[in-house]
């Protein structure tokens, strides 16, 4: 990684040394004596990390260090001074210092200082794109070659009428995945229309999803419409696919195979178009096997299979998701924080994520509802994630 390194320094000399080793080391330099300059090179966004003498011609470092704080963006800065003390350097710490260096500097110890800010500055640029997008999203996919895999397939789907089955873990995406098919299809302008064959009680899913005519049932006192012909020409999502009863499992295959149904107490055939997308938390051969799912409306749903992979298959996204949580969180909780802090960030990616994306969710909310500092640090998250083996002792 390319890291632009801007040395504070009054003594011609102490910056001429400091920047040959440094341009030794293949880093950029940028060079100020004077804190004037130095805050010009800042405000401009040149430099990624800092390294401050405390003693200036037109001021003290530290109140360099002060403003700097105040800044989210604020690059990593290492105090350099030959007058320093512990007193000093705790107050420094205090006041956002990433590190404490005392003339005359020895040139390994610097190296190895740059090198753990340097963590913080790839975290801030891994985390920064996506406050650059100019596209407002409302899911992830990620990066590792699992989510390319997957987006690509996504994408082509998105193309076609097709049926389109979603299985994976709960808490892996997987009906934000099915309305990223939706947004990226070819009937991104048409309804989608979501049903949870979980939460509806079976005696009126069949209600839900083929409406009904007045006086079809007691308490049917006029037409409603179903969710089937609200989707028309659209997407109709149906989440937890698993749980719907046998014998309206035979009668959505119908539908689908006919493009056409009637309504509760109808006589009238309706014809509709519709893709369906369906998602299954559940093994679903598995279901057939002991005869709780049909066969026939397996094999008609799962034209195209999309598999969500659990986090823990793909910790190479996190950081990207925890980017993409911070950046939704902040308007609503009324904070600014945008960077976790790489201690931080191992500790999230050494978690198996049993609850998936939408544990990692809660997690970012919560450490963000404790933190008062710019960056989410190890102590602003929960116990299972820092000590998990203790916390299940406990």
């Amino acid at each position: 990684m390319s890291l632009s390194v801007l040395i504070v320094d009054d003594e011609k000399n102490a910056r001429g040394n400091i920047a040959a080793f440094l341009k030794k080391k293949d880093y950029e330099v940028l060079e100020a004596e004077n804190l004037k300059t130095a805050k010009k090179i800042l405000n401009d966004g040149s430099a990624d990390l800092v390294l401050l003498d405390v003693e200036l011609p037109d001021g003290f470092g530290t109140s360099l260090l002060e403003e700097q704080a105040r800044n989210p963006y604020r690059p990593p800065i290492i105090l350099i001074t030959a007058h320093g003390d512990i007193e000093m350097a705790v107050e420094a710490m205090k006041n956002g210092a990433h590190d404490f260096l005392q003339k005359p500097i020895k040139f390994d110890r610097l190296e190895q200082s740059i090198q753990r800010a340097g963590e913080t500055v790839a975290m801030r640029r891994e985390l920064s794109h996506l406050r650059q997008a100019h596209v407002q999203i409302d899911f992830v996919l990620g990066k590792s070659e699992a989510m390319k895999t997957l987006l690509a397939q996504a994408e082509r789907t998105a193309q076609t009428s097709v049926s389109v089955l979603i299985t994976g873990e709960t808490g892996t995406g997987k009906e934000v995945l099915a309305k990223a098919i939706h947004r990226m299809g070819t009937r991104k302008d048409k309804p989608f229309i979501d049903i949870n064959c979980a939460a509806i009680p079976a005696m009126t899913i069949e209600s839900e999803l083929f409406g009904h005519e007045a006086g079809a049932f007691t308490g049917a006192e006029k037409r409603k419409p179903g969710l089937m012909e609200i989707a028309n020409d659209g997407i109709l999502f149906l989440d937890e696919i698993s749980s719907m009863p046998a014998d309206m499992q035979s009668k959505l295959l119908r539908a689908l195979e006919e493009r056409s149904f009637r309504r509760m107490g109808g006589t009238n055939l309706i014809k509709v178009d519709v893709q369906v997308v369906a998602a299954s938390n559940r093994d679903l051969p598995a279901l057939i096997k002991h005869g709780q799912f049909r066969d026939d409306l397996y094999y008609r749903l799962r034209v195209v299979t999309l598999d969500m992979p659990p986090l823990r298959e793909r910790k190479d996204d996190i950081p990207e998701l925890v980017g993409f949580f911070m950046q939704q969180n902040n308007p609503h909780m009324g904070l600014n924080i945008r960077d976790v802090t790489p201690n931080a960030m191992e500790a999230l990616k050494a978690h198996e994520w049993p609850g998936n994306i939408r544990e990692l969710r809660n997690v970012i909310e919560r450490a963000m509802l404790f933190c008062d500092e710019a960056a989410v640090d190890v102590a602003h998250l929960p116990a299972e994630i820092i000590a998990p083996k203790k916390s299940k002792k406990q």
